[in-house]
């Protein structure tokens, strides 16, 4: 089953810079905050409007009675409450509320069929409790408020036994609540219209909030940029007491112990070289001398002139003392490299040329191990020494540790000329290909000892790096190792 995935375009991609997201953030806080504010003011708005609604009805309906009731017979009659009522319904005004009556538990009498009924729970409720009460209740769609009222008699001379007694009559009124749905919806249009201002207002120091957070930020930031191009000295202001404040000082604390770090094992590196070098310029005079005793020793030993054992060991020493010198060498080189002391003495030169000359030189042109295509001419400008020091650790240690043929092609690629040096023995590990142009590093630990100095490789890409170019190391596909040496092509004025 085949599976897509969304594809946004890139100018719909939403932004995740941190200013951003501050601003953001700040606004859904105002945001959060106006609408709880605001819900909670509408609320407390409402119910005082509502309750002012409510206590003005009762005191509204309780004048009336106090007018209308004394006049009305007890018992009534059901004539006589709808008559009752119809005053109520008249006396109504502006509220415009539709009464109804009751006697004794009986049913409520209504002046018109227009009344609504009486709620059965506020009828319960007026009954249960003998005081007034009220009962929000929707009709059509619309609020509606019913309040229901005992009535009690009146302090009557005649009858002075009964006040303040319960009549058994009770009264019931509803009326609509349009003037307060009016006064709510002005409300919540006044929230609402209120949000998008806030949100508005809230922009502005929002932006201002995020560029104080954001100022250290972009500080530490640039400090670390600096700190990871190798400017160590890199110090921040710090300033204030906050949290940002303690990360600068934390940056300039790392920074500090970096640069002391950092010149530690310079200082450290630097003493190792100079030791080297001093190292290897004492022995090489010496070295010279053994070499020559050795070069005539071993004319002795080839002559036959010596026992067989003596002439063994005279092989033995002459040859050992070969690889000491030239490790020697290898020493002094490096340690012109470290000191930038190494000269290059560039002249225009065929790279073909060059390749051709090294593998005549060490006897592997006629060499069937070793192949070489070198097609037209690619010209340099190079150190033809120093190149041929390059080509000849890159064959010599394909032949030491690859396995042949080994391949030696030369072309012109872009703006480079690029030699490649290719076995077919099983490659180099993973593991090890990050560090094969270290100084005496090997692949192979329990390889104690080799023909090399171990420092081949190391001195080639020195010499690859000091025309301007580069040496890698990789593995081919089909197993072998490939060195490829790019040098920059020379520019031919002439061309167009």
């Amino acid at each position: 089953m085949r599976r897509f995935s969304r594809i946004r375009p890139p100018g719909l991609r939403p932004p995740r810079g941190l200013r951003v997201r501050l601003v953001v953030a700040f606004l859904l806080a105002v945001a959060f905050g106006s609408l709880l504010t605001a819900g909670l003011t509408f609320h407390r708005a409402r119910s005082a409007i509502l309750e002012r609604t409510e206590h003005t009805a009762v005191a509204d309906l309780r004048t009336q009675l106090d007018s209308l009731a004394p006049d009305l017979p007890f018992p009534p009659t059901a004539e006589q409450l709808r008559g009752l009522t119809l005053q109520l319904d008249r006396a109504g005004g502006s509220r415009a509320w539709r009464s109804a009556a009751s006697y004794r538990s009986g049913p409520p009498v209504a002046a018109g069929s227009g009344a609504p009924p009486v709620p059965t729970g506020l009828r319960e409720t007026v009954e249960r409790t003998g005081q007034a009460a009220f009962q929000h209740l929707d009709r059509d769609g619309h609020p509606w408020l019913a309040v229901g009222m005992p009535v009690s008699y009146a302090d009557d001379p005649r009858r002075p036994q009964n006040a303040d007694k319960a009549s058994g009559l009770t009264v019931y009124a509803s009326f609509p609540l349009s003037d307060d749905e009016a006064d709510i919806a002005a409300l919540v249009t006044a929230a609402e219209a209120g949000v998008l201002p806030a949100l508005a207002l809230a922009l502005v120091p929002a932006l201002f909030a995020a560029r104080s957070v954001l100022r250290p930020v972009r500080q530490l930031r640039s400090g670390a940029e600096r700190i990871a191009a190798g400017e160590l000295g890199t110090r921040l202001h710090a300033e204030g007491h906050d949290e940002l404040a303690d990360l600068t000082r934390s940056f300039n604390t790392m920074a500090a112990t970096l640069e002391k770090d950092d010149a530690e094992l310079r200082r450290v590196e630097a003493g190792a070289r100079r030791f080297a070098a001093d190292v290897a310029h004492e022995l090489r005079t010496p070295l010279a001398a053994m070499a020559a005793v050795t070069e005539v020793l071993d004319e002795d030993a080839a002559s036959g002139v010596m026992p067989a054992d003596t002439a063994d060991a005279v092989r033995l020493v002459s040859t050992e003392t070969r690889a000491l010198a030239r490790m020697v060498e290898d020493l002094m080189e490096v340690s012109r490299f470290d000191a930038k002391a190494a000269p290059l003495d560039a002249v225009q030169v065929d790279l073909c040329t060059l390749v051709a000359k090294t593998l005549q030189l060490r006897g592997w042109s006629d060499d069937p191990r070793v192949t070489a295509d070198l097609p037209a001419p690619v010209d340099v400008r190079a150190d033809p020494r120093r190149v041929d020091v390059i080509l000849a650790n890159l064959v010599g240690n394909a032949l030491r540790h690859g396995a042949p043929p080994v391949a030696v092609a030369v072309r012109a690629s872009g703006d480079d000329a690029v030699v490649t040096v290719t076995d077919h023995g099983t490659g180099i590990a993973e593991t090890a290909l990050p560090h094969v142009f270290d100084r005496f590093y090997k692949a192979d630990a329990a390889r104690a000892r080799s023909e090399g100095s171990g420092l081949g490789l190391a001195i080639a890409y020195e010499n690859a790096l000091l025309h301007g170019g580069t040496l890698t190391a990789a593995n081919t596909p089909g197993g072998g190792a490939v060195f490829t040496l790019t040098l920059p092509l020379t520019v031919d004025p002439d061309q167009p």
